[in-house]
């Protein structure tokens, strides 16, 4: 029997108002229901309608024609299921219950696999084509998607470089040297007194030239800029002096146009006492600055140490200077509290001009609660400046902790 254009019309309708009110068991009886009313090519009907697979309909026929054998009538335990147990796609692992272990077996052969058998975590410096392409080899044919979630079920994760191993022999005093900082930033802190962490971000050419990351733009409206990356003369460089502060989480940048000297890096701190350090400072009768070993503030500068003398005359603090272990200076505060922010809040975004330098610093901000001061140092510093040996001898200079050339204390002269 085939069913009357009237008869098909109005189970469409029906079919297409009760559909988005029903789960699937329902849905499935129902499709089930309508092909059998509707007789011959009923099925085909049901489906050109509602999209759903035939076999999906003739079992929603099967439940019609013999309800005594469905959950719902028998009462039993299952009543509520929609599906009947075991129903639904496998999963790729019922399928191949080998695959974690080919997998692992895959990654471990070819020595790609690193991690510290102490942790659960461990990575694969192998793709999830490469990885899929081999078990493929082996007959076991899955998507990247579910190599990636049988990689998380193994405890694998994507890692980054990290530098962790020291060229060269290691230098006796250096975790000796770690503890002294870590001690002497602790009992600063506690007494409320002012602790920071100093260094020179790299260089930065000034101009419409390509940085790295990416930012969000409207679709085929990328940032376009030059194709090379020499400096302008014209527009020159700038050097980024940090000055990070542990005790309230905020920073402070002295850009700098010139060179970067022991002249700069001495009088990149003053900036900071004079605009931010006295104000939320003003009863402090020490300071300890922790920096690295090399550059315009290291630890065999003696034109440094004068500069820092000078501050202290101008202060009248006590100022305590230490200095990070070569090839530790990873380690120093303001590389991972504050440079590392900077370089994410203007990555994808070029460094026209000294404005937009300063402003992209001066808003960069985390979810901690740092904030940032960005002023302009327009003074020249000359390269190659010697301390005078009237400069040295006026230093009132006290040299302690475990290794002496790394920790000292500069007191004002009287």
């Amino acid at each position: 029997m085939v069913a009357s254009l009237e008869t098909r019309t109005a189970v469409k309708q029906i079919l297409l108002d009760m559909i988005p009110h029903l789960d699937e068991k329902q849905r499935r009886i129902l499709y089930g229901s309508a092909a059998t009313v509707l007789g011959h090519g009923g099925i085909v009907f049901v489906n050109e309608v509602t999209g759903s697979a035939r076999n999906t309909i003739t079992s929603g026929m099967k439940e019609v024609a013999e309800p005594e054998n469905t959950d719902a009538v028998s009462g039993s335990v299952e009543s509520t299921r929609i599906r009947r147990p075991g129903a639904g796609r496998k999963t790729a692992l019922e399928k191949n219950p080998l695959l974690n272990e080919k997998i692992e077996e895959i990654i471990t052969q070819n020595g790609d696999t690193y991690g510290n058998p102490e942790k659960p975590l461990r990575w694969t410096t192998w793709s999830l084509r490469k990885i899929a392409g081999e078990l493929l080899k082996s007959g076991i044919k899955v998507s990247q998607n579910i190599v990636s979630r049988a990689l998380d079920a193994l405890g694998y994760s994507k890692q980054q470089n990290q530098k962790m191993y020291q060229v060269g022999e290691q230098h006796p005093d250096r975790d000796a040297q770690f503890s002294f900082i870590n001690q002497t930033s602790s009992e600063f802190l506690d007494k409320g007194e002012p602790v920071i962490s100093i260094d020179t971000k790299k260089k930065e050419n000034i101009g419409n030239f390509k940085n790295n990351g990416a930012e969000y733009r409207p679709v085929k409206d990328q940032r376009k800029v030059l194709n090379h990356d020499f400096p302008l003369p014209e527009l020159g460089k700038v050097s980024p002096y940090g000055v990070y502060v542990l005790n309230n989480n905020t920073g402070f940048v002295n850009l700098g146009l010139s060179h970067d000297t022991p002249e700069f890096a001495g009088e990149s701190v003053a900036q900071w006492w004079r605009c931010v350090g006295k104000h939320t400072f003003p009863d402090a009768k020490r300071l300890f600055i922790t920096c690295d070993s090399g550059g315009s503030n290291g630890c065999r500068i003696w034109l440094w140490k004068h500069y820092v003398q000078e501050l202290a005359n101008e202060t009248q603090m006590e100022i305590y200077v230490s200095h990070f272990p070569t090839g530790t200076s990873k380690w120093n505060k303001v590389e991972h509290r504050l440079f590392c922010y900077i370089s994410k809040n203007w990555q994808g975004q070029p460094l026209i001009d000294v404005e937009t330098v300063v402003n992209l610093i001066g808003s960069t901000t985390t979810e901690k609660g740092l904030s940032v001061i960005c002023r302009v140092d327009e003074n020249h510093y000359e390269p190659g400046k010697k301390i005078t040996e009237e400069q040295k001898e006026n230093l009132n200079i006290e040299f302690l902790g475990p290794n002496k050339k790394w920790n000292y204390i500069i007191r004002p002269n009287v």
